[in-house]
């Protein structure tokens, strides 16, 4: 079958690409994909490495984003707060298959304050918020009863009243030094637009890149 090429709606020409902002590049693309994509738009790859160097990667939802940066939440006792812990620095990566898009960044981690995680747990269903208590994330569980017991546990402990955030489930973001866009073309000629800055202070440069 023949490889056609598709303008798809809300794509600017290829020459305008090497302009503007890549946060506001980010916000079309996302409004694209949440309109598009059947799950999870918000779904991520994050990648981590811990102070053996070893890299590590899993699927994340990215929970609330902007100029300063990606956010996600997480258990911080979890493989993933450890390694973070270790080397606060990641990368992430959006895959979104319904447009033929890629956007991949990298920067150093931070986390954030303590009133946005509050907020952002008490945003969350009942039962999720006893979950991250009754959860020991990334640790050897020796049955599913066990989990349940502990949910059964913690479901009566706040059985009345505010369920409050652990201590150890918290929120991580990732400031970018580097933004890809990656758009798909025809016989894998792919376009690669590439955002990069070599402090949080600094202005951005972009650059094309071949496929």
């Amino acid at each position: 079958m023949e490889n056609k090429e598709i303008l798809r709606t809300g794509e600017a020409p290829a020459d305008e690409d090497l302009a503007g902002d890549p946060f506001a590049r980010f916000a079309q693309w996302f409004a694209e994909a949440q309109a598009s994509e059947p799950n999870d738009p918000n779904g991520m790859t994050l990648a981590t490495s811990g102070a053996d160097g070893m890299p590590d990667a899993r699927m994340v939802l990215m929970k609330e984003w902007d100029s300063q940066g990606f956010v996600f939440y997480t258990n911080a006792e979890s493989q993933k707060g450890v390694e973070l812990a270790a080397n606060m620095q990641a990368a992430g990566l959006f895959h979104w298959k319904s447009l033929r898009r890629q956007v991949r960044f990298r920067g150093p981690v931070t986390i954030v304050p303590e009133a946005q995680s509050d907020a952002y747990f008490d945003s969350r269903p009942r039962d999720s918020r006893i979950g991250a208590w009754a959860s020991q994330q990334s640790r050897p569980l020796e049955s599913r009863f066990a989990l349940e017991k502990a949910v059964a546990l913690y479901a009566a402990k706040f059985a009345i009243g505010h369920v409050p955030r652990p201590p150890h489930w918290q929120g991580y973001r990732i400031a970018p030094l580097y933004m890809e866009f990656w758009r798909d073309r025809p016989f894998r000629l792919h376009e690669r637009v590439i955002f990069r800055r070599a402090t949080l202070a600094d202005s951005w440069s972009v650059t094309r890149f071949y496929p």
